[in-house]
């Protein structure tokens, strides 16, 4: 993997069963907050199943559009771009009607000192979207933050465990959850609450902190010790598939890869790839945020890329100096502060 192009590339490859499940998904697909970390690579990856499966369908992507960069590689991928800022309801509804929608939206980053905002992109929003949107089907990206802490040993949070979040982002998450199933029961609207744990790619995500952590030889916190990792192009397959299994009341789908990941081996094996010996403080805690994506894996089958080769493509990403997102995940963060 040497360039952005090649890691596109990868990303935006449809599966066989991508390809033909989008023949089945019946409409036009809208994408809400396309312009997030996983968004554009999810508009793509949709537009092109649709051109291989030899289809007309539209993929919309929505969002502000700051920079008029990423509307135009979106463009000349196939994605129909509309600038729109969502909480300004009259542009909200100005927005065409389409049969599936992919909610993306939302603040994490900068909820501390901004709460304010965070509930009305997490909580507020999604109501407005819901009204909108009624006669849809409506995938809801969600966070595994909304689980409590469970033991590293215990397989991870599964969808039906009781929500415990902590911090007011992980909360609002929830008050998201909880808009769109009120509004789920109340208009019969199909839905898929789609709990993710750490989608990555090479530019960013809790593997590309690890190794640069290790290659700069600067201290590792093993405090949450453990850790969910999925490929960001399964993560993107898995949302854009999962618009075949909404219901009323809404589905809840954990979304993730399927190993209870140890940091400190991570770590070692990217010392090891590296040629750089980590450097570790603190124990690990015995409870850590895990999901149990196994549900997810029965209806999808597992990831294409495996951990092993996430690491390998990750290690060589920082050797050549590739390009980043700067946008840390605050992983090992747990009192839920962001």
């Amino acid at each position: 993997m040497k360039s952005i192009e090649e890691l596109e590339e990868i990303l935006c490859k449809p599966t066989a069963g991508l390809v033909k499940d989008i023949k089945e998904i019946k409409g036009d697909i809208i994408i809400l907050g396309v312009a997030g970390k996983m968004g554009p690579s999810l508009a793509k990856l949709a537009s092109r199943a649709v051109k291989e499966a030899g289809i007309e369908k539209k993929v919309i992507g929505v969002s502000r559009f700051s920079d008029d960069s990423l509307r135009i590689d979106l463009e000349n991928h196939g994605v129909t771009c509309i600038a729109a800022d969502l909480l300004d309801d009259e542009a909200l509804q100005a927005l065409p009607d389409v049969e599936n929608v992919i909610y993306m939206a939302g603040k994490k980053f900068g909820t501390t000192g901004q709460e304010h905002s965070t509930w009305a992109m997490n909580a507020y929003l999604p109501g407005r979207v819901a009204t909108k949107y009624k006669k849809s089907k409506i995938i809801v990206f969600s966070s595994g933050n909304i689980y409590p802490f469970v033991h590293h040993a215990s397989g991870g949070a599964l969808e039906d465990t009781p929500p415990e979040p902590i911090g007011e982002y992980a909360q609002s998450c929830l008050g998201r959850e909880r808009v769109f199933e009120y509004f789920s029961h109340q208009y019969n609207i199909p839905m898929l609450m789609y709990r993710l744990n750490y989608a990555i790619d090479l530019r960013y995500g809790n593997l590309l902190e690890i190794g640069k952590m290790v290659n700069t030889e600067k201290p590792i916190n093993l405090r949450s010790g453990h850790m969910n990792v999925i490929w960001q192009g399964d993560a993107n397959e898995i949302a854009i598939r999962s618009l075949l299994h909404t219901s009323s009341p809404p589905k809840i789908l954990n979304v993730t890869g399927p190993e209870t990941i140890s940091i400190r081996q991570v770590a070692e094996k990217f010392g090891k790839l590296l040629d750089k010996k980590p450097v570790f403080e603190n124990e690990p805690e015995p409870k850590v945020l895990l999901n149990n994506a196994s549900l997810c894996h029965q209806l999808f089958g597992y990831p294409s890329v495996s951990l092993l080769t996430m690491i390998e493509m990750t290690a060589q990403w920082i050797q050549q100096d590739g390009a980043t997102l700067n946008k840390p995940t605050h992983f090992q963060e747990r009192e839920g502060k962001f």
